[in-house]
């Protein structure tokens, strides 16, 4: 294939979520062709899911420029930039308009099963870089088709593969023949069926994140209502409680972040949730009652529960990008590059610096994971940062380097300092009036005296919030 037909090939974005479909957004500015694969029914599937937690980031901050500008001229006004959409809203209001203008150029009820070069697997040297790529995709009906690309950009998420129980990152014993008593994402207490599983029942919510906290709240919220008396949680956290515990508060840079910190402490505090600390669980088993317990590494038992929710962050998949070459950090799955800036064991102060192609490049020239897929396994992304990053890979693929290599944002900080490896520490958490060895009997929190925060439901989308941060967008 010569270069000039090679140019003429689209861009193959995979997901159409927040940040696939800005991507398009992009690339349509600068002249390029996009092809927008998605393997759900519509635009945002995977934010439908979540439709009824409160994004943490007002409109102004999770509607892209390059998007807003597509979409001006269909006489669309972007919602009140201070309020908070919820996923229903950023799913309607934004992200299916933008998917409507985009057209032909997105495809629903495909799935991307391979990406490699043309001709070549990844051992293949011999004229490697003159090959486009091949995009392996697989539609609902059965059918099969091989798309040829310039370029492919992965905004694919990790919502679809959830963290297990298990303390070592593989499910727990019992996990899977538990199935029917273990949910991975944050319950919609407004579904009936879903409100009736919860109300009265002791919960155990394993995670430390921002996912782990909105279930804190929401449990509280139903304990506080009369249909929900009885209601307990469990909380099981990897580590100590810490200072860093429940975020950054009021220093948070992000007001309703740190305001759903807040709603967990607050629950914790009036008695709703008690906890047990520096818990791994090892097995999960069921008593004589059909009740669950959670087994620790160490040998501690929980008291039986009825239900688990289980929100220990999110992994990438990258078993479709077998046959292209890689360059992704061993501990995050992260590209190599981006990892020290995001590392949960050693960031401090949650301050990621703005980044983009260059940190995203591979050794596969033209493939980008972008998104919450760049984070591999690591918390707290944005989609502000997604759109960051899809501004400067588009700018690369156009060729216009300066502009890729401009920095055009400044991240809010959480107000945590320390990285999560450090509060795994048991000295460190102990030093801050938590501990690592807690008693094998869950202890009522008290951290305060603050007056509670409205038990807000507010979570950033992009969150991967592992006990050890939603969307994948």
């Amino acid at each position: 294939m010569n270069a000039m037909s090679e140019q003429q090939l689209p861009v193959v974005v995979i997901g159409a979520g927040p940040i696939g479909l800005a991507a398009a957004a992009h690339l349509t500015e600068r002249g390029l062709e996009p092809l927008v694969v998605e393997a759900g029914p519509g635009a945002g599937t995977a934010v439908r899911q979540w439709s009824h937690v409160r994004l943490f980031s007002t409109w102004g901050e999770v509607v892209d420029p390059a998007a807003e500008k597509l979409l001006a001229p269909t006489g669309w006004v972007r919602p009140d930039p201070g309020t908070y959409p919820s996923g229903a809203d950023w799913a309607e209001h934004y992200l299916e308009p933008l998917a409507g203008v985009l057209g032909d150029r997105v495809r629903y009820g495909t799935t991307v099963t391979g990406v490699a070069r043309a001709g070549r697997d990844r051992v293949v040297d011999a004229d490697r870089a003159a090959q486009p790529f091949t995009v392996h995709l697989r539609h609902t009906d059965g059918h099969e088709e091989r798309v040829p690309a310039r370029a492919v950009v992965d905004a694919s998420g990790t919502w679809a593969t959830p963290g297990p129980a298990g303390g070592d990152g593989l499910p727990a014993l019992g996990e899977q023949a538990a199935a029917d008593r273990i949910a991975y994402r944050v319950p919609d207490l407004s579904d009936p069926a879903v409100r009736a599983r919860y109300a009265g029942r002791r919960t155990a919510v394993i995670g430390s994140g921002a996912s782990a906290f909105t279930a804190l709240a929401t449990l509280a919220d139903l304990a506080r209502a009369t249909d929900g008396a009885g209601t307990k949680a469990l909380w099981i956290l990897r580590r100590g409680i810490s200072g860093a515990t429940f975020g950054g508060g009021e220093a948070d840079q992000l007001p309703a972040r740190g305001a759903l910190g807040l709603a967990a402490r607050a629950a914790v505090d009036a008695g709703h949730a008690s906890a047990v600390t520096g818990f791994r669980t090892a097995a999960v088993e069921r008593d004589g009652d059909g009740r669950l317990v959670l087994t620790g590494e160490d040998g501690r038992r929980t008291e039986p529960v009825d239900e688990v929710i289980v929100l220990t962050g999110f992994r990438p998949d990258l078993s479709f990008l077998s046959e292209v070459r890689l360059n992704l950090d061993e501990r995050l799955q992260a590209p190599a590059a981006l990892a020290p800036l995001i590392d949960p064991n050693q960031h401090s102060c949650g301050t990621v610096y703005p980044h983009g192609h260059r940190e995203l490049s591979q050794p596969e020239t033209g493939v980008y994971l972008v998104g919450m897929k760049s984070y591999g396994r690591a918390p707290t992304f944005l989609a502000m940062t997604g759109y960051e990053q899809v501004r400067s890979v588009a700018a690369a693929l156009a060729g216009d380097t300066a502009a890729a290599d401009r920095v055009e944002l400044t991240l809010p900080e959480t107000g945590v300092c320390g990285g999560s490896g450090l509060f795994d520490a048991p000295e460190a958490a102990e030093g801050d009036g938590g501990g690592c060895c807690a008693a094998p009997e869950p202890q009522p929190i008290r951290l305060g005296t603050e007056a509670p925060v409205p038990p807000a439901e507010a979570a950033e989308t992009a969150d991967a919030t592992p006990a050890g941060g939603c969307c994948g967008a």
